[in-house]
This record gives C-alpha cells, structure tokens and sequence, in this order.
C-alpha cells in the first residue's frame, strides 16, 4: 500500500482541525468563527488514517516496530484520542491548537525517516503492559504541558487586564486548573505503573543503555509527586502548577525521546 495516500490527508486532516481551533479561539469578537464541533470532527478523521498509517509501520512480520520516529507518531496520535475522546464530554478541545498540529509533523517525519526498532515477539506480555502504561503516561502528561501552557498565557492576561481576545473563548481560570490536575493525577498514576513494572519485569532498569532513561523517569515522577502534594497539603496553584508541570513534563521526556534519540539517531543502535 502507498503510505502517501494515507499520510498526507491525515496530516491534512489534522492541520485543518487545528487551524479550524485556532479561528474559534483567536477569530474576532463578532465575526464568524467555526463551530468547535468541526475541529473536533477533522481531528477525529485525522486520527482514523493516522490509525491506519501506524498500523501498517508499527506491526511488521518480526514484530513490533517502535523506532524513533515511529515511537514519536504514536506518542502523538495517543495524545490526539485523548484529547478528542475528552473534547465530547469537557471543553478541553482548545489543546487542538497545540496537539493537532504536532501530530501532523510526526506522520510526515514516520513517513520521510523510516526506520526499524522491533520489539520482537519473544517480549512478554508484562514488558508490553510496561511499554503500554509508559506511552499513556508520556501522552497524558503532554496534554497536561499543553494545558498548563494554555493556562500561563490566560493568567497573564487576566493579571494585566486583557480579559478580551481569545482568553474569552477559554473556560473560567478555576476550570482550567481543575482539568490541568485531573491530567496530572491520572498521568502520574500511570507513570507510577510504568516504572514499577519496568522495576518487576525488566531484568536491569539501570542498565547501561536504560539507566539515564531511568533516572530522569523517576527525578519526573518526583516532580509531578511533589505537585500533587504541594496542591493538596498547600493549595498550589497558579504560576507554581504551571512551573512545576512544565519541568516535570521536560524531564520527561528527555528521558524517553531524549535518550531514544542518542541511541537510534546518534549512536544507531
């Protein structure tokens, strides 16, 4: 099958629903501006052929190809579903403007750099729950950076009294740091599976090629630990949610694509 017929209409796909986000969110007060239900809807067609593209990449005769760019592709597209599977029931779907696009990039980039990282049949299925929670995690607490950010740039507005503007298309400032930790609660308890199954099943988590992978997971995991503590025994929020999820977000994931990178892209191992 040509890759292309499928790639570049689901890049397009995801281009327009980002774009069509963008126009609600920064379109001028009174002029038309596109229904969120239609941002939605392109994503939603961007992700089913972003589905069959990664089907036929990732699934090979001897076994599952997670190379870099592959590994990126499905990072973006697990962001994506959630994001829109959230969007039909919370009003979360402004984060399009930020993952949608992204996701565009990696289907081009899977298609312009194949390349063949197997996880090979003979992993059992604990390693493949372990890779499984990790992604989930990775994906989720993207969407809680994307938030977070969304966030920074309304609280700065409304601190210099600009309430005007996009800010206006957003949901209340309390209802963006409530949808911001309902994220990082639920990524962190994925990150929590992730690592302890790694730590069961792996033979040696600090191995020579895991264990800056494995150290910066767990310096992340502490972050975000921390942040959820900080919010319940001290009420954080504001400015110090945002820095905190910013850096544990960093962190994370110089400690997957980062690593990932060096080996596949630097040493080609």
């Amino acid at each position: 099958m040509n890759m292309t017929l499928i790639a570049f209409p689901a890049a397009l796909l995801y281009l327009f629903g980002g774009l069509s986000t963008g126009l609600r969110l920064f379109g001028q007060e009174g002029s038309w501006r596109p229904p969120r239900s239609l941002g939605i809807g392109l994503g939603f067609g961007g992700l089913l052929l972003h589905a069959v593209l990664l089907y036929y990449d990732l699934f090979t005769a001897s076994g599952l190809n997670l190379s870099f760019f592959n590994a990126f592709s499905l990072a973006a597209w697990t962001v994506s579903g959630l994001l829109l599977v959230s969007a039909l029931s919370k009003p979360v779907e402004n984060l399009a403007i930020l993952a949608l696009p992204v996701a565009a990039i990696t289907i081009l980039l899977e298609l312009r750099f194949p390349g063949s990282h197997l996880l090979g049949d003979q992993a059992g299925w604990a390693l493949r729950v372990h890779v499984l929670t990790s992604l989930l995690a990775y994906s989720m607490l993207t969407l809680a950076s994307a938030q977070a950010i969304l966030l920074a740039v309304q609280d700065n507005h409304l601190r210099h009294h600009h309430p005007g503007g996009f800010v206006r298309a957003l949901p209340p400032l309390q209802t963006m740091e409530s949808l911001l930790f309902e994220m990082i609660s639920l990524g962190f308890i994925l990150l929590s599976v992730g690592l302890a199954t790694g730590f069961l099943y792996l033979e040696d988590m600090f191995a020579q090629h895991l264990v800056h992978k494995t150290v910066l997971s767990i310096v992340a995991w502490i972050a975000f630990g921390v942040l959820l503590w900080g919010r319940f025994r001290f009420g954080w929020r504001g400015r110090t949610a945002i820095r905190w999820t910013l850096v544990g977000f960093a962190v994370l994931m110089l400690a997957y694509f980062g690593s990932k990178a060096v080996i596949e892209l630097v040493l080609q191992r």
